[in-house]
């Protein structure tokens, strides 16, 4: 026989086990197809090594490395359900089982938590205050990511008796397909937790910025000058999906310069960062934007002046036809904004190149200059240049375009990747230098963050790894800026403590808002419910999680920490 090395856990096994067999302990005898052997000739035996305890409460559990296939030992705790016990259909039985676990210290799944933290002790809820619940976190109902979920509520309504009420069995049906994402978001997981605070000083904001007067509606593409003075809307989506919109926010606009960092970040995607500038700069152009200027090397500044977004565009499909070029940036757009609206003007399109002599005579120098690809048909360029500056967006689907900047080039409502990590970088690396015409060194110093701003009156906004903004008022000041726009960024990191080079750690007077309690540290106390983990189906399998304190955590204090996973074999 050859010797076999017993460790201290293996040893508690065999002693707890003495009075069953163990192929009992297996909870399903048919994972295993034969008994389990301890011989080391046998191909399925580890190292006792990795055998290895896991700890939650007073009760262990022993989990063996084993292969994918096999379910891990366990010793059964107080309470538990016997492994071997058949699995059983009918609910009550199923509600004894679950309360048994509960006992047990086993935690409720999460479906069963997020009802209790809404129902508040009630055994049914009404679907308004799910849908409520919902909206005060930041999310819409509408959110591509909750569309199971949405209908699942809906078709389950129209089963009950009132269509009103939901029992906990119903609405985990309606839930389930969703939990992760509403998990985190009733748990204020998202990068603003208290979303609703955060929303009452946007209004504030808003409402001041409102009170302006001054600047003057750009007349020199006339189908501009239609729009009132009075519009003034702001709409922000967070990288997490979280939505808040005040004032005019459904009504169409121009992007007009707005579109220049985005078809900027779409031929850097195509094509990558050191093809796309060799035909055009990266320097702040220090002249007005509509200069027919180069730099030193016969190239425009920077693709944020018009010089460069005419190059850029000629960069992008290059050998496709105008309606296909048209078309592939128009699905682009469409993808950053997570399918939310974008149209196109033809009347402004149409206003535009009659009213572009400035334009016609910046391209004829690049053509001179040899500033094209070879072969690029500089007038059917300009022609895709108007058709670009005429896509019509709403602040609402600005603001997501501007949030899949702001998440590294994955749209937040539909998880989608649109733009490479390259693309976005260097997007914003530029949007901070050369975004806001004449003003751009004022910005950056004042404001911090990278933005770009159009004569329609709009200001792509980006607050990088946390929200993207649209601000949009019509009445521009003499440098081409949005006046009501330029108050709001200003107000905005002024409160906040966004600006680039804010410190995030010893900051005084400004507000966090991605801190839970806004600008204090807390160590909060949490009940009962706090106290249970997230049981996220794929990454807590086999895991077991205990409640700490901020300061037991190894992590930054500013993070209020509640779960930390207990390493393998920690207290073994």
């Amino acid at each position: 026989m050859l010797q076999f090395r017993f460790s201290t856990a293996l040893e508690k096994l065999f002693h707890t086990s003495r009075k069953r067999p163990l192929t009992d302990i297996v909870r399903h005898k048919a994972s295993v197809p034969k008994p389990l052997c301890f011989s080391s000739s046998c191909p399925h035996v580890h190292r006792t090594s990795e055998i290895k305890t896991l700890r939650y409460g007073g009760h262990r559990a022993f989990s063996h490395a084993s292969p994918p296939w096999r379910r891990p030992l366990c010793t059964k705790a107080e309470g538990a359900i016997e492994p071997s016990e058949p699995v059983k259909k009918d609910e009550t039985v199923q509600e004894a089982a679950a309360d048994k676990r509960r006992k047990a210290g086993i935690l409720p799944s999460l479906e069963d938590l997020l009802f209790y933290t809404i129902a508040e002790g009630q055994e049914r809820i009404p679907a308004h205050k799910f849908i409520t619940a919902l909206k005060a976190t930041g999310l819409r109902t509408g959110d591509p990511r909750l569309k199971e979920c949405m209908d699942m509520l809906k078709v389950t309504l129209k089963t009950t008796s009132d269509g009103v009420m939901l029992d906990r069995h119903l609405f985990k049906k309606c839930v389930q397909s969703n939990i992760v994402l509403l998990t985190q978001a009733f748990r204020k997981k998202f990068v603003i937790p208290d979303f609703m605070s955060f929303a009452a000083h946007i209004d504030k904001l808003y409402e001041k910025a409102k009170n302006l007067s001054g600047g003057q509606v750009a007349d020199y593409i006339p189908q501009l000058a239609k729009f009132s003075p009075d519009l003034w809307a702001v709409s922000l989506c967070t990288v997490d999906g979280q939505r808040h919109t005040v004032g005019d926010t459904k009504v169409p606009f121009c992007l007009q310069s707005c579109v220049k960092p985005l078809k900027y970040a779409i031929a850097v995607h195509d094509h990558g960062t050191e093809y796309v500038h060799r035909f055009i700069g990266k320097e702040p152009s220090g002249l007005r934007f509509n200069k027919l200027f180069l730099n030193e090397d016969d190239r425009p500044h920077n693709p944020m002046v018009n010089a460069g977004a005419i190059v850029c565009t000629s960069l992008i499909k290059q050998k496709a036809s105008n309606a296909e070029k048209f078309d592939y940036v128009m699905n682009f757009l469409k993808n950053m904004a997570g399918n939310e609206y974008v149209g196109f003007s033809n009347a402004t399109f149409q206003s535009e190149r009659e009213s572009g002599d400035r334009n016609f005579a910046i391209g004829y120098y690049l053509k001179e200059k040899k500033c094209f690809p070879e072969g690029t048909d500089m007038t059917s360029i300009l022609d895709f240049y108007f058709q670009l500056c005429s896509i019509e967006v709403t602040c609402e689907s600005a603001s997501v375009m501007a949030a899949t900047l702001a998440n590294g080039g994955f749209c937040p409502i539909t998880g989608e990747r649109v733009l490479s990590p390259e693309a976005v970088r260097n997007t914003l690396s530029l949007m901070h230098s050369c975004g806001m015409y004449d003003f751009s060194g004022q910005f950056a110093f004042h404001v911090g963050l990278p933005a770009k701003s159009g004569v329609a009156g709009g200001i792509l906004l980006v607050v990088p790894n946390v929200m993207g903004i649209m601000c949009w008022s019509p009445p521009l000041d003499k440098l081409g800026n949005s006046v009501r726009g330029i108050q709001f960024c200003q107000d905005l990191v002024s409160l906040f403590n966004f600006h680039n080079y804010d410190n995030l750690r010893h900051f005084a007077k400004k507000l966090d808002p991605r801190r839970e309690g806004g600008d204090q540290r807390q160590h909060t106390s949490f009940g009962p419910m706090d106290y249970e983990s997230l049981q996220q189906e794929l990454a807590l399998k086999d895991t077991l999680w205990k409640k700490v304190s901020p300061t037991e955590s190894n992590e930054d204090s500013s993070t209020t920490v509640v779960y930390r996973m207990e390493s393998v074999g920690e207290h073994s």
